[in-house]
């Protein structure tokens, strides 16, 4: 049996795909860069990043971006030998009444590219899709945004619009297909054909505690649609007991065996609250009855473990080459590429950017958080003696939340000295403040070390004998659920430079390992 969630830390908004025996999941990634991050598994337990598409920065330029912006929701197809993507790019959502979100389609003959140049399709709402029809015609999705009415109520429906098939131009009128159910927010649409049926999967609720995914079918593309006996496929509102939580927003697939899975949305509270790695990835096999599709368990409630076809085979302990594909295939940088070189010893050389507060250009080389107890290691090197050149290790959520033990040089002293930076709620703190620890020479070992709700920064001159710095760190706040975000909590390495951006810092070694 595999053990849920299946891709674990901040891999929110499945959409997954079934292709010559291989399952693909395409997953959100928001101001991470690059884009869309695609994983491949031959038995559903063992999964690898095998692609990350919009990885052009003419092609996405994220500069700006609100927190929590960015990707939103790709959707993964396969169709006559080509696989589409597409995907939102939202610069502005927090503040009602509008958002701008800009949606796209590309293609590759391979699932690693190379992908095509993005096609503009609109901007009238987010959480889009593409349907490919038995008769050759596709057909373009994405929720309907009213800036017009007031709070939630501008979740106003599903559209559907008929696309050329080679041009992408719309071809046809839009048509609203679906208003959702009493639970609201409808978004996230999928359709499936099957046995002369056309299914229509949402996400409703939002996607926090009462998040859901609702099924409806019609003979008709256009509709009308009637709605799933229980209304959802999976919800767990009312059930805190449960420890998969906020289930909802996926997508569904049929194995070369027959049998059909349905990947969705999930998230883990540390605390009954807080779920520090983000919105996950699980799958829950599904059965038909009645031409409607169940959780195999035929309640709203997904399985914690499921049937696949292999058993996993978990590595918990990752020393990372700088600058290998494996390095740039689980390491995001921050909303833009950054400046950087790999040295002939696979040292990462990052030039320092703007401040930690920066929605423009930061400079940053992160992975996921993946395990509730971690340890991230690395060793830095920072040869410039300047107080606004600095660098470190960071620990992240976003701007207002987070967490830098950094080195930095102190004029009176005449040394490279050790400090922490603390961001909570937009709030600004220096724990160490006239306790800075002073370092011998340039080069320093840095490291984190989580359990649960709080973490732990602590450093060496050897790389093998560690000082705990006396500071607790509140892991709370690096949550959706701390700060209404779509993300999870990061962690990696950060340079800086306030001075004139020539600086850099040497990072000869990152590790990450669940405890």
């Amino acid at each position: 049996m595999i053990q849920n969630p299946v891709l674990r830390g901040f891999h929110p908004d499945p959409s997954m795909i079934c292709v010559d025996g291989i399952f693909y999941v395409a997953n959100s990634t928001f101001e991470y860069f690059p884009g869309v991050r695609i994983s491949a598994s031959k038995d559903l337990a063992n999964w690898e990043c095998v692609s990350t598409p919009v990885s052009d920065p003419k092609w996405l330029n994220m500069a700006g971006n609100k927190t929590s912006g960015g990707i939103w929701a790709p959707c993964l197809s396969y169709s006559n030998g080509t696989f589409y993507l597409v995907y939102t790019d939202v610069k502005q959502w927090k503040e009602y009444p509008f958002k701008d979100a800009h949606n796209f389609i590309i293609t590759a003959k391979d699932i690693k590219g190379p992908w095509t140049e993005p096609v503009y399709m609109n901007s009238i709402g987010f959480d889009t899709s593409l349907f490919h029809d038995d008769d050759g015609r596709k057909y373009f999705l994405n929720m309907e945004w009213d800036y017009r009415q007031p709070g939630v109520k501008t979740f106003t429906g599903i559209l559907v619009t008929e696309v050329d098939p080679v041009t992408f131009k719309f071809i046809g009128p839009t048509k609203k297909i679906f208003l959702g159910t009493d639970r609201g927010l409808v978004e996230g649409p999928h359709i499936y054909q099957k046995d002369g049926w056309y299914y229509l999967l949402t996400a409703e609720g939002g996607t926090f505690y009462e998040h859901a995914a609702t099924v409806a079918r019609s003979r008709n593309i256009y509709g009308p649609y009637e709605v799933h006996p229980n209304k959802h496929l999976c919800s767990v509102k009312g059930h805190p007991e449960h420890p998969l939580q906020k289930t909802g927003h996926g997508s569904w697939c049929q194995g070369t065996d027959g049998r059909w899975f349905f990947a969705f949305l999930c998230a883990r509270p540390v605390d009954g609250t807080h779920c520090i790695l983000g919105r996950e990835t699980g799958i829950n096999e599904i059965i038909w009855k009645n031409e409607w599709p169940y959780l195999k368990n035929e309640t709203l409630l997904a399985d914690v473990t499921f049937e696949g076809y292999g058993e996993l085979k978990e590595q918990k302990s990752f020393e990372y080459r700088l600058g290998t594909p494996d390095f740039y295939l689980n390491f995001n940088t921050l909303r833009t590429p950054v400046k950087h070189e790999i040295r002939p010893d696979h040292t990462l050389r990052l030039y320092g950017a703007e401040s930690p507060l920066s929605n423009q250009q930061q400079s940053m080389f992160v992975r996921r958080q993946t395990d509730f107890d971690f340890e991230a290691t690395t060793c830095l090197t920072l040869p410039f003696h300047r107080f606004q050149q600095f660098a470190g290790l960071i620990y992240r959520y976003n701007e207002d939340n987070q967490y830098l033990l950094k080195m930095s040089y102190d004029e009176v002293l005449k040394k490279q000295v050790l400090a922490i930076m603390a961001f909570q709620d937009s709030q600004y703190s220096a724990p160490l403040e006239g306790k800075e620890i002073p370092i011998e020479g340039d080069t320093v070992w840095l490291r984190v070390t989580g359990h649960g709700v709080t973490a732990r920064f602590s450093y060496s001159l050897d790389g093998e004998n560690f000082t705990e710095i006396d500071y607790e760190i509140d892991a709370t706040i690096l949550s959706d659920d701390h700060v209404i975000g779509f993300t999870g909590a990061y962690v990696g390495m950060a340079a800086y430079d306030l001075y004139d951006h020539s600086s850099y810092a040497d990072f000869s070694y990152f590790s990450y390992r669940s405890l």
